[in-house]
């Protein structure tokens, strides 16, 4: 074959290799992830979710999915390491769901206290700068602020049974439960996404008794372009905490107002079964949508509970809930797919992890 001939097939050969290339590096990454998120899953199973399926001593439920390559694909997610902060402050006045004890925050130990009660030692002897400290007691709910609800929290039946069959005549206890308290929920770090839904609808916040439909998130996720994969942390924005202010003291009765509009138990079902959602969380104190008064008696009839996405998500599927997530600076930013750490306080016979300060991280 003349040499010429030879070079032309070459670089032909050549470009067709280049263009097959070029081809494979624009398959769509989030097709590709996706696929690989569903084959990286321990237990999930698309149209069932998860259950009781990791054995009969477990206390974690689908968190227990999260694993040391998840946990690096989620910080290869953050390319300029800007933090959002999802915890709200917390004091004596803050706004809690009625359910919930009233806190008080107590000055246990004051400078000046000390110095009269004269009752440590150090404090009178050969203490010549005048060292003493501030120690605070506290009196609070283990539901209050940005928090995590446990798998112990919500119980059913005549048992009083929670997640995995334990119950309260086993497992109850005189200083909270001993199966599935908040220690038990491990450090958290994993693909978050945010589903903008009152952004989405073109509103500061959903209005009151507003219930958040499967066809709601779809909507929302095709607007910001954003997928969900199997293992995410999924936050759902009602514009709720736009007006928890400083510290939720709610003078206005804003939140109240607005903290009742949430999700339906469907678009809970469609998030875990379809969707593998680990942990699914809001901006409000409850997640679920909170009907009408005058709806209450048909609501509780057709679902035979009054919180029947609780049920669900932490009873059947053992599905922690995120609460009281502040998503205000995500939606602001437009920030939908991010690396969501969090740690909750490590306390025995917790039913959840309170005054938390999950962060968001791009």
């Amino acid at each position: 074959m003349h040499a010429n001939a030879s070079n032309g097939l070459f670089r032909r050969w050549i470009l067709v290799v280049l263009m097959g290339f070029t081809y494979l590096c624009h398959i769509p990454s989030g097709a590709a992830a996706t696929a690989d998120s569903v084959t990286s899953m321990k237990k999930w199973q698309k149209g069932k979710g998860w259950g009781w399926v990791w054995g009969p001593d477990d206390q974690v439920g689908a968190l227990n999915e999260m694993t040391d390559a998840s946990r690096l694909a989620a910080l290869r997610i953050v390319s300029s390491g800007k933090l959002y902060d999802l915890g709200v402050a917390y004091d004596r006045t803050s706004y809690k769901w009625p359910g919930h004890s009233p806190g008080e925050i107590i000055s246990f130990r004051t400078p000046e206290g000390v110095k009269r009660q004269r009752d440590i030692p150090a404090l009178v002897n050969e203490n010549k700068i005048q060292t003493a400290w501030h120690s605070c007691a506290l009196f609070m709910n283990d539901n209050v602020a940005t928090q995590i609800d446990g798998l112990g929290h919500v119980t059913a039946g005549t048992n009083n049974h929670w997640y995995n069959g334990f119950n309260e005549q086993d497992w109850g206890g005189n200083w909270g439960i001993r199966r599935c308290d908040a220690a038990t929920i491990p450090p958290i770090v994993a693909r978050g996404v945010l589903i903008d839904v009152a952004a989405s609808k073109n509103m500061e916040a959903l209005p009151s008794h507003y219930a958040v439909t499967p066809s709601d998130l779809q909507t929302a996720l095709r607007r910001q372009q954003t997928e969900l994969r199997p293992g995410d942390v999924v936050l759902i924005r009602t514009g709720t905490l736009r007006f928890w202010g400083d510290a939720g003291t709610d003078e206005k009765g804003l939140v109240k107002a607005h903290d009742s509009a949430g999700i339906t138990l469907e678009s809970a079902k469609w998030l875990v079964e379809e969707h593998g959602a680990m942990l699914i969380g809001s901006d409000t104190s409850g997640l679920e949508y909170n009907p009408k008064p005058e709806d209450n008696t048909a609501y509780r009839e057709r679902y035979g509970t009054f919180i029947p996405v609780h049920h669900y998500l932490l009873i059947e599927q053992g599905v922690h809930i995120g609460e009281f997530h502040y998503l205000e600076d995500l939606s602001r930013d437009r920030i939908f797919e991010f690396c969501y750490q969090c740690s909750v306080n490590k306390i025995k016979g917790s039913v959840a992890g309170f005054t938390l300060r999950p962060t968001a991280m791009k």
